[in-house]
């Protein structure tokens, strides 16, 4: 014989629609992104790349986009007890997310490729994929030390 399981003494808490849940998620990411894209913009204005040339701007929009994830994802993981949910999407995907370019990367590449410079297209495709990976190490690793320091 068995012992016929007990009912839960509390309802169950009413279920959120999925929807309506990810809606502040969705906004708040597509906001960030307008902001990190037209920051993104700026910079190729202000800097632009000459037809063939290296594309230095993009370049450096990567790799100083990557060494503020890092830095931010330290601060928000490691350091914040309790950030607002939406600041990750926020910042994170929307904004960083919104000013580091992969389909620009690509589509320079493309362009030096279509320009009869595949010497310097491999060279940018290295570049920037070493720079982005040792600035975003770089920033987090420089950021938990100064956060140890402040401890």
């Amino acid at each position: 014989m068995t012992v016929p399981e007990a009912e839960s003494v509390r309802a169950p808490a009413p279920r959120r629609p999925a929807r309506r849940g990810q809606l502040p998620v969705v906004g708040v990411v597509a906001v960030g992104g307008a902001i990190g894209a037209s920051a993104r913009y700026a910079a190729s204005l202000w800097w632009p790349t000459r037809t063939g040339g290296f594309p230095w701007t993009t370049l450096w929009v990567n790799v100083v986009g990557c060494a503020v994830i890092g830095v931010f994802l330290v601060v928000v993981t490691e350091a914040m007890t309790a950030p607002h949910r939406l600041l990750r999407p926020f910042f994170g995907t929307g904004v960083l997310g919104g000013f580091t370019t992969f389909s620009t990367y690509a589509v320079d590449i493309q362009r030096l490729l279509d320009k009869g410079r595949p010497g310097t297209a491999l060279a940018y495709l290295a570049a920037t994929l070493l720079a982005a990976l040792v600035a975003v190490w770089l920033a987090a690793t420089a950021t938990r030390r100064v956060l140890r320091r402040q401890r």
